[in-house]
């Protein structure tokens, strides 16, 4: 597994992310996710609330690919894995803290085991590995 610094935990928990799943046909779906929480070291999650096109490519085995960007900063953090829909275990505490938040109960909690990390900040090492399994 890939491991998060503390300067990209500090970055995910203050940018919006980004996602992408692909369905079984090969179509991109590209949105945000305000709920992305970092989980642990080596994984990010989010609340799926709306159980749309994203959680139907994850049910069916799509990819998922996490981008967090700052257009201010020119900084950025791109993160791919093996994602686990959990509907157990973690599940509770997330339902609890979406209650606490007033926010609409998850489907399911999507956890990213980060297998690689890509900078996506402006300049030479745009698109580069940062860490990798």
């Amino acid at each position: 597994m890939a491991t998060l610094t503390a300067d990209m935990k500090t970055f995910i928990e203050n940018n919006l992310a980004w996602i992408t799943t692909v369905d079984k046909d090969g179509n991109l779906d590209l949105g945000p996710k305000m709920s992305m929480f970092v989980l642990d070291d080596n994984h990010l999650a989010y609340h799926e609330r709306t159980a749309g096109q994203h959680y139907r490519n994850l049910q069916d085995g799509s990819p998922l690919v996490v981008a967090v960007a700052n257009l201010a900063e020119k900084k950025g953090y791109r993160f791919r894995g093996t994602v686990t829909l959990h509907t157990d275990d973690i599940y509770d505490a997330q339902v609890k803290v979406a209650e606490e938040k007033g926010t609409k109960k998850p489907a399911a909690i999507p956890v990213l085991e980060i297998t690689e990390i890509q900078d996506l900040s402006s300049g030479a090492t745009a698109g580069k590995t940062i860490d990798k399994d």
